[in-house]
C-alpha cells in the first residue's frame, strides 16, 4: 500500500481522469477528498465507499474562498493533508477568430488561478507534513491545436506554474511538485463530446494509426498509475518534473506514410 496514512485532495475527482485517480490512491491504502460541481455523482462514491475513507465536497473552484474552503473541509475530515491533485479543468474548443476575451479569463481562472489559489492555500499544511502536489495538465501545453487555443495557453501557463514552484518549494519547504501531460484519454465525458460532434458511438474504436498507433485511447486508469508513483514516497526527492503519458513522441513523430493531411 504505497499512500496508507496519507490523505489526498482530488479536485474534479467525481468523474474522468481525477475519479479514476481518486480509486487509485484510495486502493493504496490513502484517504481522500474529491470535488466537483455534481453533487450526485460525489454523493454517490461516497455512498459506495463509505465516509471514513472517501468525503466528497461540491463547490466551484474559481469563487473566491472556495480554495481555501476544499483544505479546511480536508483537515476537518481527516486531520491532515499529504497531497493536492489540481485536476479540475474546462475542455472547450476555441481559435484566434472566436476566443473573447471573457472566454479566456473563465478558461485561465478554472485551469490556471485556481490551481495556484488551491497550492496556496494548502502550502502551510503541506509544509507540516512534507507533502506534494500534482497538477493535471495535457500535452497540449506545448503548443496545442489551432482549435484548442484558450486551452493550451492555460495548460501552459500551469506547466509553467508546476517546474517553478516544483523548485521553489521543494527547496524552501520540501514539499514536492509534479506535472502529469495526458494524451487522449477515454474519459465519459470526451465519448459524449465527440458523439455531440458528430461522431459515432463507437467512433474510439476506429481511429487513424496517427492518433492511436495503439488502436486505441488511453485509459483513465492508465494516468491514474503514473499519478499514484509521482504522488508516493517511492518517488523520492523527484519535483519540477512533467511526465508526459502519451502514445507517441511530442518531438521528432514519424507520420505513417499513407497519411494523408487533407483527408
Amino acid at each position: 500500500m504505497r499512500l496508507k496514512d496519507k490523505v489526498v485532495l482530488v479536485t474534479g475527482g467525481y468523474t474522468g481522469i481525477g475519479k479514476a485517480i481518486a480509486l487509485k490512491c484510495l486502493n493504496e491504502g490513502a484517504k481522500v477528498c474529491i470535488n466537483g460541481l455534481r453533487e450526485e455523482k460525489g454523493l454517490q462514491l461516497t455512498n459506495e465507499f463509505g465516509e471514513d475513507r472517501l468525503h466528497h465536497i461540491t463547490a466551484d473552484i474559481t469563487k473566491e474562498n472556495n480554495p481555501e474552503l476544499l483544505i479546511q473541509a480536508t483537515l476537518k475530515k481527516f486531520g491532515e493533508l499529504h497531497c493536492v491533485v489540481n485536476n479540475a479543468a474546462m475542455i472547450v474548443s476555441s481559435n484566434i477568430e472566436n476566443t473573447t476575451l471573457d472566454f479566456m479569463r473563465k478558461m485561465l481562472a478554472i485551469n490556471t488561478i485556481a490551481p495556484f489559489a488551491i497550492i496556496q492555500a494548502a502550502l502551510p499544511y503541506l509544509k507540516v507534513s512534507k507533502g506534494c502536489i500534482l497538477n493535471i495538465g495535457s500535452i497540449n501545453s506545448w503548443s496545442g491545436e489551432p482549435n484548442l487555443l484558450a486551452y493550451s495557453i492555460s495548460k501552459g501557463a500551469l506547466m509553467t506554474l508546476s517546474r517553478n514552484l516544483g523548485d521553489s518549494l521543494f527547496r524552501d519547504y520540501g514539499v514536492r511538485v509534479n506535472q502529469i501531460n495526458p494524451g487522449w484519454v477515454l474519459t465519459e465525458n470526451e465519448k459524449v463530446n465527440q458523439q455531440q460532434q458528430g461522431m459515432p458511438d463507437d467512433w474510439y474504436t476506429k481511429l487513424p494509426e496517427m492518433f492511436a498507433p495503439s488502436k486505441r485511447i488511453i485509459k483513465p486508469e492508465e494516468i491514474a498509475a503514473g499519478a499514484v508513483y509521482l504522488i508516493s514516497d517511492e518517488c523520492g526527492p523527484i519535483s519540477g518534473q512533467v511526465l508526459e503519458l502519451e502514445q507517441f513522441p511530442m518531438i521528432g513523430r514519424n507520420v505513417p506514410k499513407n497519411f494523408n493531411k487533407n483527408s
